[in-house]
């Protein structure tokens, strides 16, 4: 049977009748143009047909491009270049073809068709054109594990992330305004749980990485056949918690922590977020395992930076439809730390732990080659690159839920409180006291409390190493105010040991003369430290913009007195963003220091005066007295 030459696109094609196109090679052409019947396929002589097209001897090289248009969106060009004109090659489902047709003539390329044949296929790659994320992520890959550079990568990144595409409408039930760098942040995640399923929020702390995630969550709401699982330290659950509370109150939000939890499955589909620690979804795996969640966040996610440990193969386990990790450290000391957070959010994309050991060395040159992957996964941005976003000052607040060993104790010291004072009216705010030393730390309350480990005896202490590791490990300083002198020497104890840094002291025993020459080595020091004070005795007068951070350690009763702390590192002179984190416990007498210095501050505001706060004052001591963490209600 004869067959008639087409051109078909940018090639050489045959009519094969019913609708059919047929495709062959340059070899397969001259085979034809010289008369031999190929694959039982007859055809004239393609030469007679197109007598305008000259038959070239001289091939022209294959070459293959990855772009990204002013609007973010990723192109892929499998081109040639014909005297000095660009020509686009045909592909037929995937499969590059090897010649071309210009205006006047036909040439074969030359170079690996082949190579970008199969590179394309395994992406998923038919045509010229728009590719997904995806789809690029695999001819990286595959250009890695082939060893060779035949594709050219024009990308840009930031374009990629800024992406007009990517815009998304944000919730209008959400009761909050969203910076644009996190409407950025919400979109692009949103976005690239559409494309890949998976992506890592990198975002440097104090840039508001928990309200962007529930953005994403709250955009889904009503749309889910099931739950979505927040997973994070213990020391960050009530603050997910409270944040969904604050932000987005339409979402039914459970914290699946505790000996009183339920062991049945079923009891957590009626949520729209539970939330929920590593140890508890270790040890509650096969529940986990029953439901396919509509998303799993992982907070804090360097807690599985580890690929062999027990939490971080427990994680991997858990049904999902797509996963976010949340960290403000994401990659910490090596490079199996990126394979072992980017198999979790896209299992599978970098191989087997040892073959990515294989493929990348672990240092600076491995970070290099695995950059190109790893940036489209991501989106990190620094407070510098955002400054003019944010305000001067962000506070943070740290709310914590007293571990149950801890809630007890602090109990049987209310009762003894509450026998001694049975007429709770005539408490005054010393009988408080003993609580708050026991919030602030155990034995700061009564020293026949050892330990052997802060951060074991003291979710307060676990949850300030957190805050402080992040601030290290950006290379910057922190102020830390504790009422407590025993405070400070647990602190001198255990964090130089711990992470590595200077840290010195200014409380009441510091010679007056000495403080400023503290304060001045302080700020001349270049990398990151920590320089700890008391309230009475350094929070006014000193001038700290050295630092960018500041921890409250334990609340004050005033205010005033946290405000003027505060403002060692935020005030004239402080050219970065000041950012100060508060830390107390619930249902403990540190939530009634809260509100009574949520509720003084809004007074002050509002320039009410001539009230002497007698009546208020006995009735905070009352609640104080009155409140009790084992008594809390966790589930919510």
């Amino acid at each position: 049977m004869t067959h008639e030459w087409i051109i078909y696109q940018n090639h050489l094609a045959i009519d094969g009748g019913d609708n059919a196109v047929l495709h062959p090679s340059a070899e397969e052409i001259y085979s034809l143009i010289d008369g031999e019947i190929v694959d039982g396929i007859q055809t004239g002589n393609p030469a007679d047909i197109f007598p305008h097209l000259r038959f070239s001897r001289r091939g022209s090289p294959v070459q293959c491009e990855v772009t990204t248009s002013e609007d973010g969106i990723l192109h892929l060009s499998v081109f040639t270049v014909r005297k000095k004109t660009r020509i686009s090659v045909d592909l037929v489902d995937g499969n590059v073809i090897d010649h071309c047709v210009s205006d006047t003539e036909w040439f074969f390329l030359t170079g690996d068709c082949q190579y970008f044949t199969d590179a394309l296929v395994q992406a998923g790659i038919k045509d010229n054109g728009e590719i997904s994320v995806p789809q690029y992520l695999s001819l990286r890959q595959y250009e890695r594990k082939s060893g060779s550079q035949y594709i050219a990568f024009n990308i840009n990144e930031e374009d990629l992330k800024n992406s007009r595409s990517l815009q998304q409408n944000v919730p209008q039930n959400l009761h909050a305004e969203l910076y644009e760098y996190q409407k950025t942040g919400f979109s692009w995640m949103k976005y690239m749980l559409g494309e890949t399923k998976g992506c890592i929020l990198g975002d440097e702390m104090g840039l508001g990485k928990t309200l962007q995630v529930i953005t994403v969550i709250l955009s889904g709401a009503g749309k889910r056949s099931s739950p979505v699982l927040v997973i994070g330290p213990v020391s960050l659950l009530e603050n997910w918690r409270m944040e969904c509370r604050k932000f987005a109150p339409d979402l039914k939000t459970f914290v699946h922590q505790g000996a009183s939890r339920p062991g049945n499955y079923r009891d957590l589909l009626k949520y729209d977020v539970v939330i929920t620690s590593y140890s508890t979804a270790v040890n509650d795996l096969s529940m986990m395992k029953m439901i396919t969640w509509d998303l799993v966040v992982l907070d804090e996610a360097q807690n599985i930076k580890n690929p062999v440990s027990k939490r971080t193969k427990a994680v991997k386990q858990i049904p999902r439809n797509g996963s976010v990790a949340v960290s403000g450290t994401p990659f910490e000391n090596h490079m199996v730390d990126v394979w072992s957070i980017v198999d979790f959010i896209i299992p599978g994309l970098l191989g087997t732990a040892s073959q990515f050991q294989t493929c990348y060395s672990d240092d600076v040159y491995g970070a290099e080659e695995i950059e190109p992957i790893l940036s489209p996964l991501m989106l990190r941005r620094l407070v510098r690159d955002v400054a003019s976003d944010l305000p001067e000052k962000v506070v943070i607040p740290q709310p914590l839920i007293m571990p149950e060993n801890e809630a007890r104790e602090y109990e049987r010291i209310r009762q003894e409180i509450l026998n001694a004072n049975p007429d709770r009216k005539a408490a005054g705010f010393s009988y408080l006291q003993k609580l708050r030393m026991f919030c602030t730390f155990p034995s700061v309350c009564d020293e026949e409390i050892t330990f052997t480990d802060p951060c074991v005896a003291s979710l307060k202490y676990q949850r300030f190493c957190e805050i402080v590791e992040e601030i290290v490990s950006g290379k910057e300083k922190v102020l830390v105010f504790t009422s407590y002198k025993k405070m400070f020497k647990i602190f001198l104890q255990d964090i130089p040991r711990r992470f590595g840094i200077p840290v010195n002291t200014i409380n009441g025993e510091t010679p007056v003369e000495e403080r400023q020459k503290i304060v001045d080595e302080f700020n001349a020091w270049n990398g990151p430290a920590m320089l700890l004070l008391q309230p009475t005795a350094a929070g006014t007068g000193l001038n700290i913009t050295g630092a960018n951070h500041v921890i409250h350690f334990n609340l004050e009763w005033n205010p005033a007195v946290e405000d003027q702390a505060s403002a060692r590192a935020y005030r004239r002179g402080q050219k970065k963003t000041v950012f100060v984190h508060r830390l107390y416990y619930c249902n403990t007498v540190e939530e009634v220091v809260d509100d009574r210095i949520e509720r003084k501050r809004e007074i002050a505001a509002s320039a009410i005066i001539g009230n002497t706060g007698v009546d208020q004052d006995r009735e905070d001591i009352i609640n104080a007295l009155n409140m009790s963490p084992l008594s809390q209600n966790r589930y919510y």
